[in-house]
């Protein structure tokens, strides 16, 4: 199964309300400005400069723990600033949200760390206040210590949290899709009625993990559901992506393997009965930019200098057995590592070693590789993007050097060479972030599972 050809690419800004996202050590660069990510106008700033550079959304990773097996020493996280400290990205979206016309505004949100209800009635207030301009990246949580800091003995099996990710996608679509009927909320003042009751329903949900009565304490925001992103690529996380996301993130070793991965998912939609094209992939890259080839490459070098193995090694969550902490033999070849996360990360690294068996030991090094370095002049960079998306891949998910210098160069010097080649919008298409994606209506298109909730609980 091909994909139709993309007229643009989508672009995404990757950050997280954090010192250390993913370049780890660049925070120490003069120009760097993360290190201050408690400051809001940091993040304001941020927004109002996508937004003039046309970008589609910022999207905030977040975690709810440290790196790491249980119990294992996070001295190096905090040395590092390697997403700790850390801030909740849901918290910044109203402030983005009064800042900005335009720009999409997704976060993360793990199943473990707020009750559906809850999650639910943030996202309608977020969508409501933004117009119509957020997402929800769809996260079960891989780590030890995250189960930890909810209450639980040990991380839940890797495909058994797809399971409870199942149950909680179905309690929020059941608010937000099957709650309010369409024309329930009224505020008419000449009859007094604010609301009618008859097309007001509770959900009265019963499952494994959760009972919800309803109903939805919000009435329906501009997109209902919010836009659904998903990150996984192992075979659970693939099938959950082909049931509810609308944007699948990538982080794909190279061309070929980003179009296999999206045909494979694609595919997979299908057999659910959704339209392939109601999926968009958007792989991760990062930029280093210069005037010529030489100018990148000496910021490249620039940029190397400062970068922290040590970092690198603790996001990986692979350096340590996660059921003791203890530190893993550094010669462990990687096909021997257990983990119940990062599954599509460890197959990634594992690509980039055709040659020989990695080890634990290569893990800085493949991992810094692995997160789509792209070094060139705008020119260069635009014939590489031109590529990616004639592979069908449909947007790219921007990840800084330095916030906000990388964004900014991206902005005024590639951005314009994009645009003329016809890669990148230059202005943005009206009505919701659903709508400006995909050029459709403004809620879930309704072979969408969760539109089934739409009218199912009438007479509750």
């Amino acid at each position: 199964m091909t994909a139709a050809q993309p007229s643009r690419l989508q672009f995404g800004a990757f950050v997280m309300n954090t010192g250390s996202h993913m370049q780890h050590g660049l925070w120490r660069h003069p120009e760097a400005k993360q290190h201050t990510f408690d400051d809001v106008n940091l993040w304001v700033d941020l927004a109002k400069t996508l937004e003039r550079g046309r970008f589609d959304t910022i999207f905030f990773a977040d975690v709810v723990g440290v790196y790491g097996g249980a119990g294992a020493s996070f001295d190096v996280n905090a040395r590092e600033g390697m997403q700790l400290p850390s801030n909740d990205p849901s918290m910044l979206l109203s402030a983005l949200a009064i800042s900005t016309e335009h720009l999409g505004l997704a976060f993360t949100s793990s199943i473990l760390q707020e009750h559906p209800f809850t999650f639910a009635r943030k996202i309608s207030t977020i969508d409501h206040a933004s117009g119509g301009r957020v997402g929800w990246n769809i996260v079960t949580s891989f780590l030890e210590n995250a189960a930890r800091n909810y209450g639980l003995d040990r991380l839940v099996e890797h495909d058994e949290r797809y399971a409870w990710a199942e149950e909680y996608v179905a309690v929020v679509g059941k608010l937000w899709e099957g709650s309010w009927d369409d024309g329930a909320l009224l505020a008419d003042k000449a009859s007094g009625v604010f609301a009618d009751p008859t097309k007001v329903h509770r959900i009265d949900h019963v499952g494994e993990r959760y009972r919800v009565e309803g109903p939805h304490l919000s009435s329906p925001s501009p997109q209902r559901s919010p836009l659904l992103f998903q990150a996984g690529s192992s075979g659970a996380g693939k099938a959950f992506a082909a049931d509810y996301a609308e944007v699948q993130f990538m982080m794909a070793p190279s061309i070929e393997a980003a179009r296999a991965s999206a045909e494979s998912t694609r595919a997979l939609v299908a057999e659910t009965g959704r339209d392939p094209r109601d999926v968009k992939f958007w792989q991760a890259m990062s930029f280093i930019v210069g005037s010529t080839e030489e100018e990148a490459k000496r910021i490249e070098a620039e940029y190397d200098e400062l970068l922290s193995a040590d970092a690198f090694l603790a996001h990986s969550n692979l350096g340590t057995d996660q059921a003791t902490g203890k530190p893993i033999d550094p010669d462990t070849p990687l096909k021997d590592v257990e983990t119940q996360g990062g599954h599509s990360m460890l197959e990634a690294l594992k690509a980039l070693s055709p040659d020989r068996e990695p080890t634990v030991r290569d893990l800085a090094k493949l991992t810094a590789k692995l997160r789509g370095r792209v070094v060139g002049t705008p020119e260069q960079i635009a014939d590489h993007l031109a590529e990616w998306r004639a592979a069908g891949i449909d947007g790219i998910n921007v990840a800084n050097w330095m916030i906000p210098r990388s964004y900014e160069v991206f902005v005024d010097e590639v951005m314009p060479v994009l645009q003329d080649r016809g890669l990148a919008q230059r202005e943005y298409a009206p009505g919701t972030l659903r709508e400006k994606l995909f050029g459709a209506e403004p809620t879930l298109p309704e072979t969408h599972p969760l539109r089934a909730y739409r009218g199912a609980f009438a007479g509750r």
